[in-house]
């Protein structure tokens, strides 16, 4: 990636702080272009370019779920594997306040608050992934081991 300038977001001051190999790539975000507009500007499969989701169960207990772009998330299969009667998506302000970051530029890292977060299990299994760094436009590279590693998220199987 050409040299310039980009903000250093939470979410990149953790992963620095982690000593976790990335590589920023920054394109022209789309409003509700979501990650197939990422995929078509940096050239990836929408697949291994990865949604960081705010969901809350029902007893309001906020979490995060990462999943493929090219998937959405079952809310009747994530409530079943993590033990809960159901899920919904979080109201857009709530997770904003919640992470710190706004729709659309959040990321699993460098959050305002830790929450318990869950990865669709097939992201483990691919060789890179781009994920969201904390800005609307601005993804990382890295090896989905991080996932594990930095958030501890619990694989699940709630893609559709």
């Amino acid at each position: 990636m050409a040299k310039q300038s980009i903000p250093a977001t939470q979410a990149v001051r953790a992963l620095r702080q982690a000593g976790v190999a990335f590589e920023l790539h920054s394109y022209r975000y789309e409003e509700k272009g979501g990650t197939a507009v990422a995929a078509r500007e940096l050239g990836w499969d929408e697949h291994a370019v990865i949604k960081t989701l705010v969901f809350v169960d029902d007893q309001r207990r906020p979490l995060i779920v990462l999943m493929h772009g090219d998937r959405q998330v079952s809310a009747k299969n994530l409530a079943r594997a993590i033990g809960a009667k159901a899920v919904s998506p979080a109201d857009p302000a709530l997770a904003n306040r919640l992470t710190g970051y706004q729709v659309g530029g959040i990321s699993p890292f460098g959050q305002k608050a830790v929450l318990p977060v869950y990865v669709e299990k097939t992201i483990l299994d691919l060789p890179r992934i781009l994920i969201n760094a904390g800005r609307r436009g601005l993804l990382a590279e890295v090896d989905p081991a991080v996932i594990g590693q930095m958030l501890t998220a619990a694989p699940v199987e709630a893609a559709v």
